[in-house]
């Protein structure tokens, strides 16, 4: 696998779960056993009632666009081979809206209300990132 130089996420123990998932090919969320809520990014407490009777659900990995922003110059030199950059939120039906990446397809197709799912690409050998790609009909 190629040196991955990109900032990698830092793996707490409460988010351990979800990471494990993403090396799976699954996007878990975490699902509050009092107030029935999902919860996304992972957190020691539900940020409804606080609550810390947490566990984890699988998602379906569909999602709808809700709001999206393309950068096409003026990122950190690590970025520039990604460019251009579409960062995305997506609005999940388990009610999470998820801050993402949409990757694999031209930029000037993406639009707001766009059913994307969820894919997964391993960037080191113990970290597996969940980007979105958009559903082809």
């Amino acid at each position: 696998m190629n040196q991955y130089k990109k900032p990698l996420p830092e793996i707490q123990p409460y988010s351990e779960t979800f990471w494990e998932g993403t090396k799976n090919r699954k996007l878990l969320v975490q699902h509050c056993n009092d107030c029935d809520s999902h919860i996304f990014y992972p957190r020691r407490e539900c940020p409804e009632c606080w609550s810390k009777n947490l566990d984890w659900v699988e998602s379906s990995g569909k999602a709808i666009i809700y709001a999206f922003s393309i950068t096409y110059e003026g990122v950190e030199e690590i970025f520039a081979e990604d460019l251009p950059i579409v960062l995305a939120w997506v609005d999940l039906p388990e009610g999470i809206r998820m801050q993402t990446n949409i990757i694999d397809c031209d930029p000037k197709n993406v639009e707001i209300g766009m059913q994307v799912q969820v894919i997964f690409k391993d960037v080191t050998d113990e970290i597996t990132l969940p980007y979105f790609t958009p559903i082809q009909n």
